[in-house]
């Protein structure tokens, strides 16, 4: 168990989106930790989303990676890091510089981040260091450099509270920004700012719009062209100080309205309110990124922003938000496999100069490194000798990632540092390296309005887990670079690249941040948050409102755009599968999975699919389905809804093989990138879907884990244990023998069976507590999950094995308010019975949506779902 560092609240920043949020973080008894937002912080002034809330449940020992490990075997720090730097530095004599990779993450703290980098590039002297922001971010960056010459972000979240207007195109910033949403909730409440979204899906975000473009999958770039061709109509153009202009707006012209699936109505209502609006801001996620055609679509948006001089100034501009808490530490510190320190470009030969003499470094690449899908297409290849894995689960998070885990397999050495002992990417390693995780680390991130702030320890490090920029310093000692590599504090290493960013704005880099290069550790510890650049006069300064870029002419850049649609689905593969997140979960779930609350809201992967496709293929709601490419297959729960539009079901992206039978749908994924950023196309896969014809379906719960031997099963955390969705192609002979192996238990279960209703019960008791429980059935398991859940936290009673709490009791239902824990049924009952009649009211009577506000679009359609059956 941890022991705590001190018992006062720490400010630090929350390790989840892009969004920043400060964090008041105080050490429990219990190794754990209390958990508020920071008022003071500037990113969200107290407010959390529930993700954030939660983390004080994810920072237990259970489930860590505790000490190195060589193939399976535990061993000390010394003898691992030896092999580490003994089989980099045989594979670099051996066979180049190029031989070697790392691929590292946009959780690293910005430290982490430079030392790798600065390993990798200049004492290596390779650029093959790329990193899981090529999956996030790497078309906005691509596009920001065509067009301003500089991976700059013009916008502040502020701008969504002075903004007329603001257009969400593939952000559901609902679900994935949920502070950044309620700022921009509040400002359409209170100043009546105009919101409209472009999405293929009906999402939570829209919830809050004056207008949704239920646009065609892929047609954004079309949108945004059109825009482009009627402001010029109108007189809006004419702005100087962009070059390409001509050339752009030409191309706009020839833009085929068809191509969106909209009708000229609602073009003309989106470019009305585009048009009539003088502060606009254009906030785009994944939606746009995650495209094969991605950068482009950031240029539209980018041209018609700075034709119309709608940039740079309080209230307007285009606005890239990423999905991980440091990508943009990580585009700062050059940790893309094209870009080089302090946003210098790695093909320019001065900037490459101005590093390596700063560094003092015995070499340099002298052309970009390999991007994600490159890099790992040449460990699969063999050119990639050595790979070292840091703070990701490629395994499970990269396109294809069935080949992308058999090329990791086939690697000569692989070295893997992370925090827990088990993911997908973990069990192909050679060696494993223990971190240290948020509440130990200690450093600083950049969020997405380019605000720097600080993590800090509140932990101390389980077992023998060590910081990375440690790791990788120690392993770089070794290879022979020892003063390079000699920092004790990461306020040394911070201090380092602040005096870097100072050479890169004499070369006329925007990132500058130089005035931080003499800090000293006091200093470095009590650093309050700050948007750079933070250099002499240029402190915290807008970009671009002046008319001034950073491109040789000093002029911005419009790049002409001929839009594209992705490849068509086929009579065989019908249709096109977008991929996202959920509400409560991020990434591979390796955090919010140790959180029971978290899983209360979507506990198992579902297929979105509309009623239409369902019905077509005999599926029925919450049956399964498969799902495959000739890539892989995934099984997935069916849900409903006409959110979707026909032919275009959804996803998420957060199972893994740690936590469902098969749901990584990044195994239905294909390698196919932009071949400008190198990004993945991960929002227009072609899919088949047949019926997974289950013979049976189970629930389990249980006070223990669960050992699953089933075709299907999808596990998670609960307050009181665990439970487990399942589901089998053949039915066991003998079910109370299945249900001992299931939990572990040797003794007897009670047990119910209907053979007319086609059920079975078991409940396996001891001194009438439930130690646990599955229910079967030839149809989905239809009980009150809910109501099982808590059944592992009291006394035993009757209702246990009717699967339904007694009538004088509330079924809580399906969670919808994830802070509270209040289901829907709790809900409707709140809504009707005490005629409440907004989200407001709803917080006032129950608490719910009146703490992170993650769940008001819910509770709000849910409200008017009432209305309307009424």
């Amino acid at each position: 168990m941890n022991t705590h560092v001190s018992c006062r609240p720490v400010r630090t920043t929350c390790p989840y989106c892009g969004v920043g949020c400060g964090v008041l973080a105080t050490p429990t008894a219990d190794g754990g930790l209390a958990i508020k937002g920071d008022p003071d912080h500037p990113a969200n002034f107290g407010r959390l989303c529930v993700k954030g809330m939660a983390l004080g449940e994810t920072v237990g020992p259970a489930g860590r990676l505790l000490s190195p490990r060589v193939s399976g075997r535990q061993v000390e720090w010394n003898e691992a890091l030896d092999l580490v730097a003994r089989r980099f530095s045989e594979a670099i004599e051996k066979h180049g510089p190029d031989a070697v990779a790392f691929y590292v993450s946009g959780q690293l703290l910005t430290e982490d981040y430079y030392v790798a980098n600065k390993l990798m590039k200049g004492f290596i002297g390779s650029a093959n260091i790329d990193t899981n922001s090529r999956l996030c971010m790497a078309s906005s960056v691509a596009g920001h450099r065509r067009a301003f010459g500089s991976d700059t972000v013009p916008g502040r979240y502020e701008d969504l509270e002075e903004a007329d207007c603001v257009v969400l195109v593939g952000s559901n910033l609902a679900w994935c920004h949920p502070v950044l949403f309620q700022r921009l909730a509040r400002a359409r409440e209170v100043q009546g700012t105009k919101v409209i979204v472009i999405d293929p899906r009906r999402t939570a975000t829209c919830e809050i719009a004056d207008l949704h473009l239920r646009v065609r999958p892929g047609a954004d770039a079309a949108i945004f062209n059109l825009l482009l061709a009627e402001a010029e109509r109108r007189g809006l153009t004419a702005n100087a100080s962009v070059d390409g202009m001509e050339e752009a707006l030409t191309t706009a012209r020839q833009t085929d309205a068809a191509m969106t699936g909209l009708s000229a109505d609602e073009l003309d209502r989106f470019i009305d309110l585009w048009c009539a609006s003088d502060k606009v801001v254009t906030v785009y996620s994944q939606g746009i990124n995650q495209s094969d055609s991605g950068t482009d679509k950031v240029n539209t948006i980018l041209n018609c922003h700075m034709a119309t001089g709608r940039i740079g100034r309080p209230g307007m501009g285009p606005f890239s938000v990423t999905g991980q808490p440091n990508a943009m530490g990580g585009r700062e510190v050059g940790g893309l496999a094209n870009m080089l320190a302090c946003h210098l470009d790695i093909d320019d030969p001065v900037h490459r100069q101005a590093v390596q003499q700063f560094w003092n470094s015995p070499r340099m690449p002298h052309a970009p490194g390999l991007k994600a899908v490159d890099m790992f297409r040449a460990v699969e290849d063999g050119q990639i000798k050595a790979l070292w894995i840091i703070c990701t689960n490629p395994a499970m998070s990269m396109p294809d990632a069935d080949r992308v885990a058999r090329a990791i397999a086939g690697c000569d050495f692989v070295v893997v540092s992370d925090i827990m002992a088990r993911t997908d990417t973990t069990r192909l390693a050679d060696v494993l390296l223990p971190a240290t995780g948020w509440g130990e680390k200690d450093g600083t991130v950049t969020n997405s309005e380019r605000r720097i702030s600080r993590q800090r320890p509140t932990l101390v490090p389980v077992g023998q887990a060590r910081h990375d920029w440690r790791i990788l310093s120690e392993v770089a000692q070794r290879m022979g670079w020892h003063d390079a590599f000699s920092w004790s504090h990461p306020s040394e290493i911070f201090g380092e690249y602040a005096a870097l960013s100072g050479v890169a704005g004499q070369l006329g880099s925007d990132f500058d941040i130089s005035d931080c290069a003499t800090i000293n550790r006091s200093d470095y510890d009590s650093m309050t948050p700050f948007i750079w650049p933070r250099a002499g006069t240029r402190q915290g300064k807008r970009f671009f409102g002046e008319g001034t870029y950073h491109t040789p002419t000093g002029r911005g850049r419009m790049v002409p755009v001929v839009p594209r649609l992705p490849q068509p689905a086929t009579t065989d593969v019908a249709f096109q599968l977008n991929t996202g997140r959920v509400r409560d979960h991020w990434h591979s779930m390796t955090r919010t999975g140790a959180s029971p609350r978290l899983s209360r809201h979507s506990a198992e992967p579902c297929l979105e699919i509309h009623p239409s496709d369902a019905e077509s293929l005999g599926l029925s709601p919450a049956s399964l389905a498969r799902v495959s490419t000739p890539r892989g297959e995934v099984v997935l729960r069916i849900l409903t809804t006409d959110c979707v539009a026909p032919g275009q079901p959804f996803a998420p992206i957060h199972w893994s093989d740690q936590t469902a039978s098969s749901g990584r749908v990044n195994g239905l994924t294909p390698a196919m990138v932009d071949h400008l950023s190198g990004q993945p196309a991960l929002k227009s896969t072609n899919v088949s879907i047949t019926a997974f014809e289950a013979k049976w379906y189970g629930y389990a719960v249980s006070r223990h884990s669960i050992d699953p031997n089933c075709e299907y099963w999808v596990a998670a955390r609960l307050a009181g244990g665990y439970q487990a969705e399942l589901a089998g192609l053949s039915v066991p002979l003998d079910w109370t023998e299945a249900g001992q192996r299931l939990f572990g238990i040797d003794r007897k279960p009670i047990i119910v069976r209907d053979d007319k209703r086609g059920t079975i019960r078991l409940a396996f008791v001891e001194e009438d507590r439930l130690i646990a429980a599955l229910f079967v059935s030839a149809d989905p398991v239809a009980v009150s999950r809910s109501h099982l859940a808590d059944s592992l936290l009291k006394d035993i009673d009757a209702t246990l094995l009717a699967g339904r709490p007694a009538a004088d009791r509330q079924d809580e239902g399906a969670t919808i308010c994830a802070c509270t824990g209040i289901g829907i049924n709790r809900l409707i009952a709140a809504i009707t019975t005490q005629k409440l009649l907004t989200v407001d009211e709803v917080g006032e009577a129950l608490g719910a949506g009146a703490n992170c506000g993650s769940c008001r679009p819910e509770i709000k359609a849910l409200m008017l779902r009432l209305l309307t059956d009424a």
